[in-house]
């Protein structure tokens, strides 16, 4: 099945996440990966996905109440991962909206066959129902398809490399990128000098967008990880 669908996976087991990444990727999916509820909750701000497999068991917010919660504002399509024989996570699943369940362990491409049946059940949606994305920041909107930052009705001037940025980020948002990745985005050579150069423009874009730039709300540095978009 031919498909550019963009998939969210929410399992707090790296290997899993890693492994299931690679294999959708291979079969023509977007994948986005979130570690737990929290997170895929910060990526769902920003982002739309055609599907999400959510794992039951995690730290924090479990599958089935994240799973719940998210069928009160959303009607996205979701296949839940349960522990083998654990007939009442089913139910409970299914029951808060889910819909459809695998039992671990699975193979690939079992779960290859349910994400494509469930999107074949999925209609289409009508051009009136698509409408551009746009991320709020305090008292500034960003149209992710346009590129353009607003406050008001005035428009938030952009450098191109500050323009770039914002379109890097809200590709992802609510997730760490790297200053070696966002070099790699921005279509710069690589080197400290390039990324040192990155933290600069940081920097400036913090000026723009936030109301104390030296304590970013919105483009907040991630320890050890790089910086995040943290969009309302």
């Amino acid at each position: 099945m031919d498909t550019d669908a963009h998939l969210l996976i929410v399992d707090d087991d790296e290997r899993i996440r890693g492994l299931l990444q690679k294999f959708l990727m291979r079969q023509g999916f977007l994948v986005t990966a979130a570690r737990e509820a929290a997170h895929a909750q910060r990526i769902l701000s920003g982002l739309d996905f055609d599907l999400i497999v959510l794992d039951v068991m995690m730290p924090g917010e479990d599958g089935v109440s994240f799973c719940r919660r998210l069928r009160e504002t959303r009607d996205v399509p979701i296949l839940l991962l349960t522990a083998k024989g654990d007939t009442a996570d089913r139910i409970a699943g299914l029951e808060a909206g889910a819909d459809d369940y695998l039992a671990k362990p699975f193979e690939p491409r079992e779960l290859l066959l349910r994400i494509n049946s469930i999107l074949r059940r999925v209609p289409a949606p009508e051009p009136s129902d698509i409408h551009p994305k746009v991320l709020t920041l305090g008292a500034l909107r960003y149209d992710v398809e346009k590129g353009a930052m607003w406050e008001g009705d005035r428009p938030v001037r952009l450098t191109a490399t500050e323009a770039q940025l914002m379109r890097i980020f809200a590709s992802q948002p609510g997730e760490a990128l790297s200053r070696a990745k966002l070099v790699e985005d921005l279509g710069r050579d690589g080197g400290q000098a390039q990324e040192r150069a990155v933290d600069v423009q940081i920097t400036r874009l913090r000026r723009k967008i936030e109301v104390d730039p030296r304590q970013p709300r919105y483009l907040q540095t991630v320890r050890g990880a790089g910086y995040l978009l943290a969009p309302d």
